[in-house]
Parts: C-alpha cells; sequence; structure tokens
C-alpha cells in the first residue's frame, strides 16, 4: 500500500537519538527530488541484496457514550475473532473475491489492553514469525533479513527522525501475499510497519523499538483495469501517481489522476497521508471523492472492499474515508479505484510583489471572481526562496528577487485568455510590481521551472545545512497573518528559511535551514510556534503531510479531547492488538512501566 509511515522518535517538537541513529539527516522535503532514495530501495536485488550506502472537554455524559461505544464494538470485535480462521474470508465482490488462508486463534486473541500498554512479540517470537513467513513466501527476494536492506527501509533522507530498522522487510505481490503476513503478525503479535514511496516527513514508516514486519508494498505496482468510459482505474497500492499519469498519456487516454503530493510518492501512501499537493485549489484533496473504493487487508486478515465502482453510493457511511488519513493504523490497503479527470489546456502566469503581505491579499479575491474555476494552481514562493532558485542554478533563467505568486490557468484557448486578464488586473490592484504570462507549452514549462525546483533550491542555498520542512494550513482569509507573523518570527531568531505555499487553500510549507544542535532547538521552538498560531486561527498542524509522530501532540489541542478518544475507540475496535503502526497517529496518553 505505498504507506510510507512510522518512527520511533516522539513529538515533532525535538528529534531524539538512539543507539541505532545516524546523524540527521537533510530533508528535501515531501516535494523534493526522491530519485536517489527511490533508487536505492528499488535497487535491492530479487536475491535480497542491499546496496551498502545506503482541547475541548464536553460532558461526562458524551464521554460515557463513547466509552460505552467502544466497549461495544470491541466486543463484538472480540466476538469475530474468536472464529478468526478466516477460511471463508473474501472481498465477496464475484471475479474479485479474494480467499485468505486458514490460520488458529491464539492466545492473542483476546479483548486488549489500552491502546498504549500494549506488549509485543519477543525477539524470539519475532524470529519464529520470520520462518514462517519464509514458509509461506518462499520465492526468492520476498523475505529479506539482510541488515543493510533493514537500515535502508528504517531511514529517509526526507524526514528529521532518527534512523529506526525493521527487524524483516517482506515484499509482497498479492492482497492473498499481505493476509499472510498480517496472519503471522497477528499470531505472533510482531507490529506492522506499511511502506512503499518513502516520501513522508512526520516518522511514519521507520522500525518499531520492540522489533516489526515492514511490508514494502512498492512491488504491487500494477495498474490492473482502466475504464476509459467511466473515468476510472483500479490499481494496486503501489502504483506511483506520476506512472499512472505516464501511462494513461502514453496510452492516449485524454485523462489524468489529478492528485499530486510530489515525486515517488504512491497511491497507498497518498490514502495513508490523506494528500493533495499544488492541485488542491481546482481538484481537492485525497479526501474528497478521487478514491472510490479501496480493497484492504484488516488486522484481523479479513479482506474487504469499502464499495463498489459508481461514482456514488448513500449504501451507509463513507468506510472509504475512515481508510483515507489513517496511516496504515487500521488495516493494509492493497487496491485502489482511482476517479480521474479531463486533460485540460494549461497555461502558467506569475506576478511579483514587493512583500508576502500583498501577495497573498491579492489570491481570495482572484478565487471569488468568476475566473476562479479556471485557476488550477496558486502558489506562493518568498523573496528568500526566488534567492535560492536563482543561485542554484537549476532553472533556464534568473527571475527578479520578490515575492512571487505563479499561476496555472486552465480552459480552453479564450478562457485562459479572459482568466489571464483578470488575474493580471487583481494583481495589479494589490501592488504587483511584474506579471507574466506564458502563451505557449514552452513558455510554460520554462517558466514553471522556478516552482518546480523551489524545495531542492532551498537544500542547496546553504552549504553544510540541514532542512526541517514543515506546513500548516489555515482558512485563506488567515493566510496574510499567518505567513506574516511566521516571516517576522523567523527574521527575530535569524533562522535562516524559505517559504513555498499553496495559497489557493490556506497551505503553505516552511523550509528552515540548521547547522548544529543550537540552531536546531531553535528551528524546533519556531515550528512549535508556527503549529500553535495555525491552531489558533482554526487552521490544522498538518495540511498535507500527515501526522505520524512528528505531530500527534497537537491533534488533541486541535480536534478536542473527545474526538481524539473517538479515533482511538475506532482504533481499538478494528485493532484490539495494536499490531497496525503502532506509536503513529494517535496521541499519547499513559504509558506503561516498559514505555509501550
Amino acid at each position: 500500500m505505498a504507506i510510507s509511515w512510522l518512527s520511533t522518535s516522539t513529538a515533532g517538537r525535538c528529534i531524539h537519538s538512539s543507539a541505532n541513529a545516524h546523524p540527521l539527516r537533510l530533508v528535501v522535503g515531501h516535494h523534493g527530488p526522491l530519485a536517489a532514495r527511490t533508487s536505492a530501495r528499488r535497487s535491492i536485488s530479487s536475491s535480497g541484496q542491499a546496496p551498502k550506502s545506503e482541547a475541548r472537554p464536553r460532558s461526562r455524559m458524551l464521554e460515557g457514550v463513547l466509552l460505552g461505544a467502544g466497549l461495544t464494538l470491541a466486543l463484538s470485535y472480540y466476538a469475530q475473532s474468536k472464529s478468526i480462521r478466516l477460511d471463508g474470508a473474501n472481498v465477496g465482490h464475484g471475479s474479485d473475491s479474494v480467499h485468505a488462508p486458514p490460520t488458529k486463534t491464539t492466545k492473542h486473541d483476546q479483548l486488549p489492553e489500552p491502546l498504549e500498554s500494549h506488549k509485543y512479540a519477543s525477539k524470539q517470537e519475532i524470529q519464529q514469525a520470520i520462518e514462517e513467513l519464509r514458509k509461506v513466501l518462499p520465492e526468492e527476494g520476498i523475505v529479506l533479513t539482510d541488515p543493510d536492506i533493514l537500515t535502508t527501509y528504517g531511514h529517509s533522507d526526507n524526514s528529521y527522525h532518527p534512523t529506526s530498522p525493521h527487524s524483516v522487510v517482506v515484499r509482497p505481490r498479492s492482497t492473498e501475499d499481505v493476509v499472510h503476513i498480517v496472519n503471522i503478525a497477528r499470531k505472533y503479535r510482531v507490529p506492522i510497519v506499511p511502506y512503499s514511496g518513502a516520501t513522508s516527513l512526520e516518522g511514519h514508516f521507520s522500525g518499531y523499538p520492540t522489533g516489526d514486519i515492514c511490508i514494502d508494498m512498492s512491488g504491487m505496482d500494477k495498474i490492473l483495469e482502466i475504464h476509459e468510459a467511466d473515468g476510472d482505474v483500479v490499481v494496486q497500492a503501489g502504483v506511483p501517481w506520476e506512472e499512472l499519469n505516464r501511462t494513461l498519456k502514453d496510452k492516449g487516454i485524454p485523462l489524468f489522476f489529478p492528485l499530486d503530493p510530489g515525486p515517488g510518492a504512491t497511491i497507498g501512501g497518498m490514502i495513508g497521508t490523506g494528500c493533495s499537493g499544488t492541485n488542491a485549489v481546482r481538484y481537492g484533496t485525497a479526501k474528497g471523492e478521487w478514491f472510490l473504493n479501496i480493497t484492504a487487508v484488516l488486522p484481523n486478515g479479513k479482506v474487504i472492499k469499502t464499495r463498489r465502482r459508481a461514482r456514488k453510493s448513500s449504501a451507509g457511511f463513507d468506510l472509504t474515508k475512515i481508510f483515507i488519513g489513517a496511516e496504515g493504523t487500521l488495516g493494509v490497503v492493497t487496491e485502489a479505484t482511482l476517479r480521474l479527470a479531463p486533460a485540460v489546456p494549461t497555461r502558467v502566469a506569475m506576478a511579483q510583489f514587493p512583500d508576502v503581505q500583498h501577495a497573498v491579499s491579492a489570491v481570495q479575491e482572484i478565487l471569488n471572481s468568476p475566473n476562479g474555476p479556471h485557476l488550477q494552481c496558486i502558489e506562493l514562493l518568498d523573496d528568500k526562496m526566488m534567492a535560492a532558485i536563482n543561485n542554484a542554478g537549476e532553472v533556464s533563467r534568473k527571475l527578479p528577487i520578490s515575492d512571487t505568486l505563479f499561476f496555472k490557468i486552465q480552459g480552453s484557448e479564450d478562457a485562459i485568455g479572459t482568466t489571464a486578464a483578470a488575474v493580471r488586473a487583481t494583481t495589479a490592484r494589490h501592488g504587483s510590481t511584474r506579471f507574466e504570462f506564458a502563451q505557449t507549452d514552452e513558455e510554460a514549462e520554462e517558466l514553471w521551472e522556478s516552482r518546480k525546483y523551489a524545495l531542492i533550491s532551498t537544500i542547496g542555498s546553504e552549504p553544510g545545512a540541514r532542512c526541517w520542512t514543515t506546513d500548516v494550513c489555515v482558512p485563506p482569509s488567515k493566510l496574510p497573518q499567518l505567513v506574516s507573523e511566521t516571516k517576522k518570527d523567523l527574521a527575530e531568531n535569524k533562522l535562516k528559511s524559505t517559504i513555498v505555499g499553496h495559497v489557493g487553500d490556506g497551505n503553505f510549507h516552511a523550509l528552515i535551514l540548521f547547522k548544529d544542535d543550537k540552531e536546531l532547538q531553535l528551528v524546533s521552538d519556531a515550528v512549535h510556534r508556527l503549529v500553535r498560531r495555525a491552531i489558533r486561527m482554526d487552521g490544522t498542524c498538518t495540511g498535507e503531510h500527515g501526522v505520524g509522530v512528528g505531530k500527534k501532540e497537537y491533534l488533541v489541542e486541535e480536534l478536542g479531547a473527545d474526538t481524539v478518544e473517538l479515533m482511538k475507540t475506532i482504533k481499538r475496535a478494528i485493532d484490539p492488538l495494536n499490531i497496525m503502526n503502532p506509536s503513529k497517529l494517535y496521541p499519547d496518553t499513559e504509558r506503561s512501566a516498559d514505555g509501550h
């Protein structure tokens, strides 16, 4: 499932060291270049050899209702799990049926302890699980235990979290393979960490401290069915979104999948983190209607499909949405049906401003105008980002160093022309000092280069520095204030940073550089203030990076204790043994004596 998650470090404010931790790694960001990382992982051969280099508390009555509901759900699950042999489990959709292999009820199939106090498999039990995995999945290159491989899969160049190796990496090729893995993990109570694109930033996919099974979904990368007439496609979870769009284009199909979280991201991970990207202004996010259904393997080994392929359904509540943003904590997504959009002619425009406030203030007027629907992207690059891009030498031509908005405008030739003229007039009223509109595809590509290379340019702007990338999102009308206060805060603390934002939907990213522990602490404090600032403005701690471990400390403040408890109630009901990506997403409460 491409769900790229996990880490052993806690809360996003600080970076913890460990016996296995490598020095802090360079953060490229979730839109950054991942070719080296992906190449290193995918270069692991079929023989399994890895490259060596590599709150708002509500009434007690509501609390009682929630807890009662949780107990009822958990007891219901318990009753089902006592017959967990699964010899009849299947998806139940005709030819799509997936039969799960039988398994015996174990001593672990019982009502669980509280979520944070689970105890997992011993080292000896993990070895027994590995041996059983080898028997069930005997093909060479499927079950991997080489130490270099385990370290590679427990590390990300794009995260500030320390390396934390896994106990074993398993590379399934089918939903049936995933069922085998989940059944063995449940039998021995071994945590499962889904993995694929490895593009996440918030500590989603490094190893669990007591040991775990890392499921690498990247081998499940088949495009199964294309329904051009219906405008949808069925894919396995390891399919990269870029590869999907290339395939559609190569086949001459005038459709595309519009979610674009960044290079290297795969469909399962996009589901897990509830992604979006630059196209969110026009097309929304993963939590819209882009995922029509998913196939998932639950912690009890059963395989479900959340709904059929119809464009809409009112048959019960939306089970698909439960898995979107769950970060692999409720099950392993193996397939999905994606809704596609028509490919529309697109041009690029750029407007520059004397300061960020003038730039951001123009955005809402543009979006709320009659021409707003023709805007596909509105991206902010601040003056420091433009300077970094010019200095990096990645672009074909340098642009003036100024706070800049980039626009993608789509539609017919007349619609594009009319919208471009309206955007030019609006930006002029807000103090724009320069406006440029690309007349051809070639000009559009050249102009968009500056946005394309924004993050990699920041990384190279300060030799020897590392980078912490974070994001928040607020109601668009609050964005000018948020950006202004954040830039002032960063300047007062003498932190080197750049800002890039999907400002059309109130989402922006701060990329903050640091060279030593002293600067790192300053960065950590600045990120903490940024998140709290956004929440005070009725915003969110994470616009599109997910929660992982890096931002789970903020969820109670953002959502309220009762809402978070409802999330935990659902988690306990579906995963009573807490083997699915434990320690992610859900805020910590109490910890047991052994630290779990």
